[in-house]
């Protein structure tokens, strides 16, 4: 059996929109009035942000002092995962495209995110994709989990996920970020990192997953040309 474990949070989601709200709230709440400050473009911030900048650079690049950009970065973590900017979240183009093909090829389909559980039921409720999902391949941290750092949180939560799941021939993991490279290398999972998340290909490389592409709908297709090639295999 060949399994896809996927992150949420980029292959099937963008986040975009959601963090560059949260961005030029933050900005707006940590400038004295009148402080004349530098308003990344979606683009720039985007940019920035996939290429690993940290918080506080952001705020300096855009204009805030030293001690301002370290309240900038603070208000940042408080507020970007707060129920209010859910709602600009959007489906990552062909998304749901790829979870079809992966269904309708017979392919084990599971998700692992650092999403908490709520977080993940408005956004299944809100795109409709518990019905890709059911709950014994769901796998999220609870809504009181203490995070640390996703790179070695996630680790730990695909752990838990593969000692709960049926065995399989083949299993591939699917993410954006770190996190999910390490996820799977932890475990002797192979890991293919996508281009439309929060990283740049440069992150990404750092960590060298198998293959680098550029969403899920590629991945997808690597996999299913993966499987006719062993199912073309002449028996031993």
């Amino acid at each position: 059996m060949l399994r896809l474990i996927t992150d949420f949070d980029g292959p099937i989601v963008d986040i975009s929109e959601r963090y560059y709200r949260v961005y030029e709230l933050c900005l707006e709440k940590t400038r004295r009035q009148n402080q004349k400050v530098h308003h990344l473009s979606k683009v720039e911030f985007w940019q920035l942000k996939r290429a690993r900048v940290p918080e506080k650079r952001i705020g300096i690049i855009s204009g805030l002092e030293e001690q301002q950009a370290e309240e900038f970065a603070q208000l940042r973590k408080k507020t970007a995962h707060s129920q209010p900017y859910f709602k600009y979240d959007e489906l990552a183009p062909g998304a749901i495209a790829a979870l079809e093909k992966v269904q309708q090829a017979g392919i084990d389909l599971a998700v692992l995110t650092m999403r908490r559980i709520k977080e993940l039921d408005y956004a299944f409720k809100s795109f409709d994709l518990s019905r890709f999902f059911p709950e014994n391949r769901c796998y999220r941290i609870s809504n009181d989990y203490p995070k640390i750092r996703d790179i070695e949180d996630k680790p730990i939560l695909m752990g838990e996920a593969l000692a709960k799941l049926p065995p399989a021939t083949d299993t591939w993991m699917v993410g954006d970020t770190e996190a999910d490279i390490v996820a799977a290398k932890t475990h002797r999972i192979k890991a293919i990192g996508v281009l439309c998340g929060i990283r740049d290909r440069t992150s990404l490389e750092a960590f060298h997953p198998d293959l680098i592409v550029d969403n899920l709908s590629e991945a997808v297709d690597y996999l299913l040309n993966l499987g006719k090639k062993l199912d073309n295999q002449p028996a031993i």
